[in-house]
């Protein structure tokens, strides 16, 4: 069972209740969160609207890392999430989502990537400064 996201569960403008006049439709449905942790290179490819690809990351150990000053990107090593503002869960967890805090072999770093939605993990150096 995946999610939908059709509109004819919500209320009218009036605020009265809209009656279904059909079940739901392809179009309308969606899929569940991807949540991308460390660990060996996994990937799935989703099928979506108009034959488009979309790769999912299930789990990866390496992250293309950019530093702001030199303006150069390295792929690096994830150690571990630091920090995730998204979900306390997830940074318990240790789920890397956009703006998740990742250690890395240069340092820190945020992410600034979907790892879920883009299939690629992204991430700009940061300072200890901005860690908090």
């Amino acid at each position: 069972m995946s999610t939908w996201h059709g509109d004819l569960h919500k209320k009218k403008p009036s605020g009265g209740r809209k009656r279904a006049y059909r079940g739901k439709r392809k179009f309308e449905q969606g899929s569940f969160p991807v949540e991308t942790i460390v660990g060996e290179p996994k990937r799935k490819i989703s099928r979506g609207r108009g034959g488009n690809l979309k790769v999912k990351i299930l789990s990866d150990k390496y992250a293309c890392v950019t530093d702001p000053k030199s303006g150069k990107t390295e792929k690096v090593e994830i150690i571990r999430v630091v920090k995730n503002p998204t979900n306390i869960d997830y940074d318990r967890r240790g789920v890397i989502t956009k703006s998740a805090v990742i250690e890395t072999s240069l340092g820190l770093a945020r992410v600034t990537s979907r790892p879920g939605q883009n299939g690629i993990v992204n991430a700009i150096l940061i300072g200890e400064e901005e860690k908090s």
